[in-house]
């Protein structure tokens, strides 16, 4: 199985874009999710909420990208809250301290009334 398994759908829901991500998202499939996360950024996308419910695994390639997406939306003014309902991906997030520096949400709705 070689990755290639991600899949990046987003959609504006007012000035905040929901980006929906499924799949897996490691050393093969990061780069997919941090291209298509640029380019929201570059056209003036800066308040996204990442709906990481449908992923089924994501590993330290996957976070790099995340905190990159974080500081980059960050030097735009805008913000980036994650939306996490599995323990599993969760527990990446706590071991890595990310949990503080990331805000997180347990589903979409939660993260758009933020």
């Amino acid at each position: 199985m070689w990755g290639m398994d991600v899949g990046v759908v987003s959609r504006a829901v007012g000035d905040v874009t929901v980006v929906e991500v499924s799949g897996e998202i490691d050393v093969y499939t990061a780069s997919v999710l941090r291209e298509r996360l640029a380019s929201l950024i570059d056209e003036g996308r800066t308040d996204l909420v990442v709906d990481l419910t449908p992923v089924r695994f994501m590993d330290s390639t996957g976070l790099g990208v995340l905190v990159g997406v974080l500081k980059k939306v960050r030097g735009h003014g805008g913000r980036l809250q994650l939306v996490i309902d599995s323990e599993r991906l969760l527990k990446v997030f706590r071991i890595t301290a990310l949990t503080q520096v990331f805000t997180i949400h347990e589903t979409v709705d939660a993260a758009l009334a933020a």
